[in-house]
């Protein structure tokens, strides 16, 4: 999607305001575990019985591996997070059959934080799929792989989980009416609140198992998208009114991330606030030279802490 570029641009601005890391040093983290969609899926979706596959050329055109399952001619955001991690890319969960301790990959393409959206493509794994998955990681091999319940803990409470997820319920759910009966049943603000609850409870089951520092990622410019314009015949314009539905969701789990950091003890949650600055990539394109600067991070980043624990930095 278009406004990838951006969201590229400003996390790896976050990454360096934080730290100095190189890829010679030693990791900002035990482990890196991602969760979502196409913009994350690395590969997963390969063994499902699915159309939304992205296994084959031009697809993987620019990565070291080659066609692996990206939705991408690259690397993903997740990749670029696990390089200034010091990480290696977490491989997609479920090709692995053996114990991977630096992280793994539930995202998947086409699915979303509801159980039906995108389930007219094939099988995906939704949101409950992948902290499924994950679960049965943490019983069936990291459980193993640690000695004592406290080493474990102190691994994933260190280890960075991030969720890029909501984009499908919209474009392959909310947005086709002719498919699913949602935007029938629900106004736009009642949708986004069903949304934000439901992601609301898989953060607590993902805090339940043991983690305790969190990046979600809000909802890019959904309207500006071709597909989308393509669609409303705007004569190449952004649709707005699809921003604004948008909208209603990326502010509902603002708030929902803030009241978890006051309730979950010894929780981190940073929200990255990525809309805006891609809307305006997307709008005024040549402004978007990539010069990082401390100023450019605290438009796109938003970090709450549990108030009854502190931490000196998100990644320490």
């Amino acid at each position: 999607m278009d406004f990838l570029l951006s969201v590229l641009f400003c996390f790896v601005i976050f990454l360096h305001f934080l730290s100095a890391n190189t890829r010679d040093a030693s990791p900002l983290a035990p482990a890196l575990y991602v969760f979502g969609d196409s913009l994350f899926d690395s590969g997963n979706n390969n063994l499902l019985p699915t159309l939304a596959r992205a296994n084959y050329f031009p697809y993987g055109l620019n990565f070291p591996g080659g066609v692996t399952g990206r939705f991408t001619n690259g690397r993903t955001v997740a990749d670029f997070i696990a390089e200034y991690l010091g990480l290696p890319y977490p491989p997609p969960s479920i090709s692995i059959h053996g114990t991977v301790v630096t992280g793994l990959n539930y995202a998947s393409g086409s699915c979303g934080i509801l159980k039906e959206t995108g389930n007219h493509l094939g099988k995906c794994l939704n949101l409950d799929d992948q902290i499924e998955l994950f679960k049965l990681t943490v019983e069936r091999k990291l459980e193993k792989e640690y000695g004592s319940k406290e080493e474990l803990s102190a691994y994933l409470s260190k280890s960075i989980f991030v969720l890029w997820i909501g984009n499908n319920d919209y474009i392959n759910n909310y947005l086709q009416p002719h498919l699913f009966p949602s935007s029938r049943r629900y106004t736009p603000q009642q949708f986004a609140h069903l949304l934000v609850d439901k992601l609301s409870m898989g953060l607590q089951s993902l805090y339940n198992l043991g983690a305790r520092k969190v990046v979600v990622f809000e909802l890019g410019p959904i309207g500006c998208i071709p597909s989308i314009i393509k669609e409303s015949r705007n004569s190449g314009k952004c649709v707005e009114e699809t921003n604004t539905i948008i909208s209603y969701f990326n502010k509902g789990v603002g708030e929902m991330l803030k009241s978890l950091a006051s309730t979950l003890s010894g929780s981190t949650f940073i929200f990255g606030k990525v809309n805006r600055l891609a809307y305006d990539a997307i709008m005024n394109p040549s402004k978007y030279v990539l010069k990082g600067h401390k100023k450019s991070m605290l438009h796109c980043m938003v970090k709450w802490e549990s108030l009854m624990h502190s931490f000196p930095g998100a990644l320490s």
